[in-house]
């Protein structure tokens, strides 16, 4: 989809505040089954329009196949050649089983071809309902444009149909049930991987049954595999070792947080807790933005992006000192950055932990948030969360997995949220941690007081999901080892 070179129309565009797709108060999913081989489905496709400065696919999903089919597993992919270094927002303008219904989610091909290097992704939540053997979706009329609103030739799009003025079968979109292709066929170089032929179900000499005991003692961790792990044993803000692996300690202005603040590198402190090196983000106040001292440590390249994050976090309901009530933000994340207004290829996948409330919230609250993109002016953003609304003082396990199909967020061992792959991240990421005051509405006292979070350790895993048993296994394995730190994540 490249730029066409005709004078741009103007025209009347439709509000997209209520057609955006935006996720909000999940609920946890389940993984989804492989197709079974009675499930099929058709995807039916006419074009909405053929010019101006938006794509229109139509679509309509027919059950072709012997059994009900739950349109949660149902995927779909429309294939065009983006712009480079353009952006792209899609939205819905109808569909019989309402626009809330339907998701929306750009990606990037394997292998780009002349006619196709990105694809929007269709889906439906679990709202949707099923498709009974016949029946079909009705209606699923989508759009989608660049960003910036720059005029679009769809001439050169894969999946564009210019003579289809009416429903019909188009091969030149895909379909997937349960992550089985089932219908279509992709751009050249893009064809699905053959499924691998079934495991044994017999033990082998190296793969204890699950009668077996598991081999125990300390393994060492295999090195070269896409691993960062530090224990944060450093003597200060201004030990040279914590430049040379890789992190930095924020300092100066901006945001996030009250307008005037500062970021306050000497508010970051090391100190043994029992055997172990903890970290310590002090954040300060007295009533004011120019009083307010806020503290970030984050790595200073983005190299992150699939496999496991983890980190042991003491969260706070109450000051360290001085009277309680400030609006803070006690948290645990990786991001990218926002390249442009809704962005398509921005991520943020946080851990975010309010003691006093705040963003409307009138006690404390977690939330986990998984984040497509945003607008900062005028406020629009696109994201996933999952909140629980109870103290969460003390030490906390924090795990985060991100593979192909979920992000997947632990609390203590326990799933907490499960989010869906709309969000997945589309380039690498930074790891931090930060602790911040949203306002200064939650206490108006001059009088100073000072906040802390704690962190044990932190734990990347490159394109590996770890259990969060697995996880404390390996902290203990480094640990064991007197290893206080590794980092053999390749870059990016």
């Amino acid at each position: 989809m490249r730029n066409g070179t005709g004078r741009r129309k103007l025209r009347i565009r439709t509000a997209l505040a209520a057609a955006t797709v935006i996720g909000l108060g999940a609920t946890a999913l389940t993984a989804l089954p492989a197709a079974a081989a009675e499930e099929s489905v058709a995807v039916r496709y006419r074009h909405g329009g053929t010019g101006g400065d938006q794509a229109a696919p139509w679509l309509t999903v027919v059950n072709t196949g012997a059994t009900s089919i739950p349109l949660s597993q149902v995927k779909v992919r429309y294939y065009f050649k983006g712009d480079p270094g353009a952006s792209y927002s899609y939205a819905c303008d109808w569909a019989v089983r309402g626009c809330t219904q339907v998701t929306g989610t750009f990606g990037t091909l394997t292998s780009p071809t002349a006619a196709a290097d990105r694809y929007l992704e269709v889906g439906f939540t679990a709202e949707a309902g099923s498709l009974a053997p016949g029946a079909d979706t009705g209606d699923v009329q989508l759009r989608f444009h660049r960003s910036d609103w720059q005029p679009l030739d769809q001439f050169d799009d894969y999946s564009f149909g210019p003579a289809q003025t009416a429903y019909g079968d188009w091969s030149k979109v895909t379909a997937t049930v349960g992550g089985v292709q089932v219908w279509g066929t992709t751009p050249a170089g893009n064809e699905p991987t053959p499924t691998p032929p079934a495991t044994p179900t017999g033990p082998t000499p190296t793969t204890p049954t699950p009668t077996d005991p598991l081999p125990t003692g300390p393994t060492v961790p295999p090195a070269g595999r896409g691993v960062l792990f530090d224990d944060f044993d450093y003597t200060g803000h201004t030990d040279p070792a914590i430049a040379a692996h890789g992190w930095t300690i924020r300092s100066g202005g901006g945001g996030p947080g009250v307008g005037d603040a500062s970021w306050a590198p000497e508010n970051v402190t090391f100190a043994k807790q029992g055997t172990n090196s903890v970290m310590t983000l002090r954040t300060s106040t007295q009533g004011s933005g120019a009083s307010t001292r806020q503290t970030e440590v984050h790595t200073g390249v983005r190299k992150f992006k699939s496999g496991t994050y983890a980190a042991r976090v003491r969260f706070a309901d109450a000051p360290a000192s001085g009277p309680d009530g400030d609006h803070l933000v006690q948290s645990f994340f990786t991001i990218n950055d926002l390249t442009a207004p809704m962005a398509d290829d921005y991520a943020e996948y946080d851990f975010e932990y309010l003691p006093n409330g705040g963003w409307g919230e009138t006690a404390n609250v977690l939330y986990t948030t998984s984040w497509e993109t945003f607008r900062p002016d005028p406020w629009e953003a696109v994201n996933q969360h999952t909140e629980a609304r109870t103290s969460q003082a003390g030490w906390h396990d924090l795990v985060l997995t991100i593979d192909d199909t979920a992000l997947v967020y632990y609390l203590d061992g326990k799933e907490f949220a499960r989010h869906d792959a709309r969000y997945l991240p589309e380039r690498p990421m930074s790891i931090h941690f930060n602790q911040w005051l949203i306002d200064l509405a939650g206490q108006t006292s001059t009088t100073p007081r000072a906040y802390e979070e704690q962190v044990d350790y932190v734990l990347h895993v490159k394109d590996q999901v770890l259990t969060p048993a697995e996880v404390a296994a390996k902290v203990a394995t480094y640990r064991s080892n007197g290893t206080a730190f590794e980092d053999s994540v390749p870059a990016s």
